[in-house]
């Protein structure tokens, strides 16, 4: 399993600066767009937080082998290659009218976390000649963080009670998902890649099975829904929407974001439920 690369990215600074020129070059109304936009939240959140991690130099490391993991994906499709299973649905449906920008979002995350994660792990743990364990504090620290950007995700995204009311399957299929679950799961795949490590043969066809696994389920996320108008994505929001991503992202366990960067104001904006101060997401 080749380690991840940044194209030329050597830290957390520099992912950031290729993930905003992606963002720049995308419309707002791209699902890899979607995703970028939330998850360079993510890396800046992380990137603000270093100091409070157990140990830093293992989670910056971690940061750029995981980004590295999307970078290649978005650099093969640039060159016209095939990305890994597990992104392919979503570059290929990215410019879908009919796939709501939530699906999107959870579409990315579904690849990154459950297929990425856990070979960043393993990447991170050989460069530094570290045992997943030593790690797994730090990798749990990030679920606060993670959290909070997926429920902004949620609220900025989620379509409205009209829509709702015809769209029980979507309903269904995008309760089911959460970031939680997914880095649970990627952590049991960590185990199971670290344990193979010494069997290379069966390591590389156990990552095969989990690329193609994670891709099935970025498919079925990304069912069209055959609702053109309710899935337009409006241009992106410059502050806090609703009561999302304030105080709580603030008492993350990876520590305080810059000012002026709320995680809601950084997520692309479509018509939305109601935000829970009453005021209504996306406006």
């Amino acid at each position: 399993m080749p380690a991840g690369s940044t194209d030329g990215a050597r830290g957390i600074d520099d992912v950031v600066r290729r993930l905003r020129a992606i963002a720049a070059g995308l419309p707002p109304t791209d699902g890899v767009a979607v995703f970028n936009r939330m998850y360079l939240t993510v890396t800046e959140g992380v990137r603000t937080g270093l100091g409070g991690f157990a140990d830093p130099s293992a989670v910056a490391e971690l940061d750029v082998l995981f980004a590295g993991r999307y970078l290649l994906a978005v650099d093969a499709v640039a060159a016209g290659r095939r990305p890994p299973a597990c992104w392919r649905p979503l570059f290929e449906q990215r410019a879908d009218p009919e796939v709501h920008p939530l699906q999107f979002a959870l579409a990315g995350m579904n690849a990154h976390i459950q297929h990425d994660l856990p070979l960043a792990v393993v990447d991170t743990c050989r460069r530094l000649d570290r045992e997943p364990e030593q790690l797994e504090d730090d990798y749990h620290r990030i679920n606060g963080l993670l959290a909070e950007v997926e429920t902004a995700v949620r609220e900025q995204l989620m379509p409205g009670p009209d829509v709702l009311e015809r769209l029980e399957p979507m309903t269904h299929r995008i309760g089911a998902w959460s970031v939680g679950t997914a880095r649970e799961a990627a952590w049991g795949s960590v185990r199971l890649l670290w344990g193979l490590r010494g069997q290379p043969s069966a390591a590389r066809a156990c990552a095969t099975a989990l690329d193609g696994a994670v891709g099935l389920l970025g498919r079925a996320l990304l069912l069209p829904l055959g609702l053109r108008e309710q899935s337009a994505v409006e241009a992106p929001a410059t502050g806090t929407v609703g009561a999302v991503g304030t105080p709580a992202v603030e008492a993350a366990a990876v520590g305080p974001r810059p000012a002026g960067t709320p995680v809601a104001g950084l997520l692309p904006v479509a018509r939305s439920r109601p935000a829970t101060d009453g005021t209504r997401a996306g406006r």
